[in-house]
């Protein structure tokens, strides 16, 4: 009997050990809203522009044409782990010198939300450059 009562104890502790755990919402739901820049892209490429041209020196790049930039918004709306592609002359400095520019615009992103919680997403966004810089192969 004792051994009998033991064992319902210890089942219904595990049932209630169960239903505690939490599992990791944001791997197992879907978007149910996208990631926002207020005002929206077109307002996103216009600061990311203004900052290019106040910070960075273009002429050091072959970057002409369309690129692709991919980054993360966190929870917190800010940028992360920025990706270009495709790959220029110099693509390590390219990438710093932009994702130092995409820190310096103020604004933060609105985060994506999955079930009313905000969730780390990514983003990609396409930026035409045009320069009068053009890689001669060196």
């Amino acid at each position: 009997m004792k051994k009998t009562i033991f064992f319902f104890f210890l089942l219904i502790s595990l049932l209630g050990i169960a239903q505690t755990q939490k599992t990791d919402e944001s791997a197992n739901s879907t978007v149910t809203q996208k990631a926002e820049f207020p005002g929206g892209e077109e307002a996103y490429r216009k600061e990311l522009y203004k900052m290019i041209n106040g910070y960075i020196d273009m002429s050091k790049y072959a970057a002409n044409g369309i690129f692709t930039f991919s980054f993360d918004i966190d929870i917190d709306g800010k940028t992360k782990n920025l990706s270009v592609t495709p790959r220029v002359k110099n693509s390590e400095m390219f990438i710093e010198d932009m994702l130092f520019c995409m820190k310096k615009i103020k604004t933060k992103w609105k985060p994506a939300l999955a079930n009313g919680v905000a969730v780390k997403t990514n983003y990609k966004i396409k930026i035409n450059f045009i320069s009068d810089h053009f890689d001669n192969g060196d």
